[in-house]
Parts: C-alpha cells; structure tokens; sequence
C-alpha cells in the first residue's frame, strides 16, 4: 500500500495514482483523501508551545505511519496479518530524515511486524513559533494514558521529576487522564492530544503503531520545554511494568502478531538512535523495566492515592470492545488481576469474565487463559531458557539477566492467579 502525506498544497502538486493522499494537520476536503493532526496543532498551538523544528517532523512521521496502520488491512495481506508500506512524507528536512529513513523502517517493522518503506520530500509543515512562546519549566515529560503503570509512573515520579503528562486521548480514558494529572503531585501540567487519523473506509483496528505517535506527542512536549532548549537531555518516561513492555510469546503461536511491542526494550532502543541522530535530546526512560506489574504496586511511593485510584485505571485490550469495562481475560487483564493478588489488596474492578477458571462452553474461547496456563506449564516442565527462546537475544536488549528474572517472577505472579481460580 503506498500513501503520499503532507500538507494540501504539497498533495495538489504531487498527486500519484494509485496512491492514497492523506493531508497532514488539515482536513482531508474530499471522499478519496485521507487525514491526521489537525486538532493535535490547534492544541499545541493553542497553549503556546513551541517544539523544535525535528520534533514537528517526527510527528509529522509518526502521523504518516498511524493514517498508514489504520487505512492498511491486514486481512487482506497475503498472510493475513503481515503489510507492505510505502510512504512518501513531505517535512521540513528531508536529507536528514532520508539519511535515517532505514533505520526508522526497521524500527517500525519490529513495532507493527509489518515492512515499511519511507521517503522524504521538501514541503512540510513547520508552524511558525507562537509570541510569545510558553517554555514549560518541567525537567522532564511523561507518557500518561490512563493506565495503571502510567498512574503508578506518575505517583513516583511526581515530587523528584515534576514531569509534564502528556496523554493521547481514547475513548473511555480521557478523564481519567485529566483526573489523575489533577490528583497526583499537587497538579501535574497536562496536555491531551488526538491524531485523528482517518484513511478511507473502515479502519483497522490492530493499530500496531499508536504507541508512535504517543511517542512523538511527548517528543513536542519534552523539545518545548525550558530545559531541552537550554541544550539540557530531557528524560521522556515512558512508564511499563517489564513482563508486558517484553511480552514474550506465551506459545509458539504467539510469535510478534499476538504481542504487542509499545515499550518493548529494542524498540526503544531503536527508536532512541533515531532520536539522537536526528538530535532531539530527548531520552526515553522506563524506570520499570526490570519490574512486575505486582512490584509496581506493591512499592509505588504514595500507596493512600493509588488505593484509591488503581481499580479505576484501565489494562484491558478490549476495554472499547467490552463497553469500557474489563473484559478479565486477555493477558493485560490476567497480569493486572495478578498484580493485585501480588498487591495483597483488594480488586474492586468488575470483570465481564471473572471465573477464569469455569469450564464450560460460554468459557471455551478463553484462549488468552490457556495460553498462560501452557506457558507456566512449559516453564514447569522444560525450565524458563527452554520457554523464552530467542525472546532476549537482540543485541539491543541491555540488563538481560534482570529482565530474564523479572520474567520469571511475572510468570510466578500469573500462576498464582491461576491457582485461586483452578484454571487447568
């Protein structure tokens, strides 16, 4: 699939056939065209920020390949997952992003497990810097989605960091966002932002690389700070207990297209060299790396508000799916009810499925539950090495021992649940 995106005048002198145009920070004006980012540069403009002129091309990017991700479907690749993406992207230095066009594909193909071909031409956006610019005086920038390691991200690193959050809003999460900036550290400083990213038709709901353009969203934040234009490194924290940033294939079957990547150790790693070469000076942090979803809670630095505000936060893969309620079942669900256990305190969240261990025909499609369960078995049986594999041998994956203990320790943590629910 080959997408052209830039802004409209860019679209009007370079139309290609075959090809969908996608009008960045505007409206796409016509049935065949597709769009995304405008209501995110109102806001950004609308408070005044002024990011660096990189940061404005890595989101124009990031924006290029999310109207790719949802306008791509995979039902309709060869292997019924697997797509093939060309896209061509206006932005405002195009030798400098075409000299890391290759290193920005093979990061998005470990992202999305899709191929990708980029390409760079004059004609971006650049706003021009508001007057007069607001430099926020944060050290630092946070990713805060709504989710319970955001939340417990942002309870820790309130007094020390003072980040700025940054969330990008979804539905069913969006005032729990607001609510969480407003209740942690005083008041944290706040910003929500959308790509709307809309191609043609029904989207494709897999969305392998929304972790992207959240990404690029605390990229403009961290670049505007005070700080970063000082020429200090701004830490941009993106907060992930270890077991789900790794997510190891819990069966054979589970190889990449099941398990999603978004804070995933090469990945980051990746995309952190595309950064520095681009000289952004913005460093991506996840302080949790090494830890469990359960040791997050257990040692998370305020525990009165996070007992007051955890059952609120949201895991499920199908929270949308499952009219904004828990579903119980898939495998963020079973390591955030583990978690819990882990915890030792009460989980008030209501599950659409909470016996995970009935056996039935209405819980014969628990296939996320199996899953688990044939994974504590493998480990049982064959030893953790046998059951990992390769998942650990990228030579950009640092710590390798810790992440392999936490690990174990995320497995143990599942199969305790397991056990109070006598899942066989």
């Amino acid at each position: 699939m080959r997408l052209i995106c830039g802004p409209k005048a860019f679209l009007d002198a370079n139309s290609i056939d075959d090809t969908l145009p996608v009008v960045l920070y505007g409206h796409a004006g016509g049935p065949n065209r597709g769009s995304a980012g405008a209501a995110a540069l109102r806001e950004i403009l609308r408070l005044k920020l002024d990011p660096s002129p990189r940061a404005w091309d890595f989101l124009t990017i990031a924006l290029s390949v999310i109207a790719a991700d949802v306008s791509g479907y995979r039902d309709q690749s060869p292997d019924g997952w697997t797509r093939d993406f060309e896209l061509d992207i206006a932005v405002a230095e195009p030798d400098l992003w075409s000299g890391l066009a290759n290193d920005l594909a093979r990061a998005l193909a470990f992202l999305t497990t899709d191929r990708w071909r980029l390409r760079f031409h004059a004609g971006g956006v650049l706003p021009a810097p508001p007057k007069p610019a607001w430099r926020p005086a944060q050290p630092s920038a946070m990713l805060l989605s709504g989710g319970m390691d955001s939340l417990i991200g942002a309870i820790d690193l309130a007094a020390e960091w003072r980040p700025f959050a940054v969330s990008q809003t979804v539905r069913g999460d969006a005032e729990k966002q607001v609510d969480f900036a407003q209740r942690i550290g005083g008041g944290l400083a706040h910003i929500q932002l959308n790509h709307n990213a809309e191609g043609i038709g029904v989207k494709e709901d897999s969305q392998r690389a929304r972790s992207l353009i959240f990404l690029a969203f605390g990229v403009i934040v961290a670049t505007a700070t005070e700080a970063n234009r000082a020429g200090t490194r701004v830490p941009l924290f993106v907060c992930e207990n270890g077991f789900i940033a790794v997510n190891p294939p819990l069966t054979g079957a589970r190889l990449g297209s099941l398990s999603t990547r978004t804070a995933h150790p090469e990945f980051l790693a990746r995309l952190q060299a595309v950064m520095d070469a681009a000289g952004l000076n913005v460093e991506l942090r996840n302080p949790y790396r090494a830890m469990t979803k359960g040791e997050m809670l257990a040692n998370c630095g305020d525990q009165a508000i996070l007992k007051a505000e955890a059952a609120r936060s949201t895991s499920c893969g199908r929270f949308q799916r499952f009219n904004y309620k828990h579903c119980g079942r898939c495998v963020p669900c079973q390591v955030r009810r583990a978690a819990f256990l882990r915890w030792g305190e009460a989980d008030s969240t209501a599950y659409v499925y909470d016996n995970l261990g009935k056996d039935d025909p209405d819980y014969s499609g628990f296939d996320d539950v199996r899953a688990v369960r044939m994974a504590i078995a493998e480990v049982e049986a064959n030893g953790l090495d046998a059951w990992l594999g390769p998942a650990l041998s990228s030579p950009l994956i640092t710590h390798r021992a810790a992440l392999k203990d936490m690990i174990r320790r995320g497995l143990e943590e599942l199969a305790a649940l397991h056990r109070v629910y006598g899942v066989k």
